[in-house]
């Protein structure tokens, strides 16, 4: 890397969740919790292992283009935090039809808050 460039700060290979048997494992003996606009089910995963992150969104949510969008909106979320997760996790992000037209600010508070109830972040820094 030259010594002006910046990393880039996206999800590679290894935080990304792709095999069904993942997302059907997560979703019948993972947590779950219901935010708004999205469903998060997740799982522990063994010391060692990178956090990883999968992604559903059905048509409910509206046209390719408003899908597409959702997905993004929940990776970028994970990826913005998951540094700060308190262990590794298998993490399924479903989009609910709310989703379509907010904001990346809502969708990533919708996000924060069942894994900060779980204990899975530390919690939000005090308002001043």
């Amino acid at each position: 890397m030259s010594a002006g460039s910046v990393p880039r700060r996206t999800l590679g290979r290894t935080a990304r969740l792709k095999q069904g048997r993942d997302f059907l494992r997560l979703k019948q003996t993972g947590h779950r919790a219901v935010q708004r606009c999205l469903i998060v089910n997740w799982q522990t995963a063994p010391p060692g292992h990178p956090a990883r992150v999968g992604v559903v969104v059905s048509r409910k949510i509206g046209n390719a283009v408003q899908r597409s969008r959702a997905r993004r909106l929940l990776r970028e979320s994970f990826r913005r935090h998951r540094t700060e997760l308190t262990q590794p996790l298998d993490v399924v992000l479903v989009a609910r039809p709310d989703i379509a037209g907010k904001p990346l600010a809502d969708v990533e508070k919708d996000f924060l808050i069942p894994l900060r109830r779980a204990g899975l972040l530390p919690a939000a820094p005090p308002k001043e």
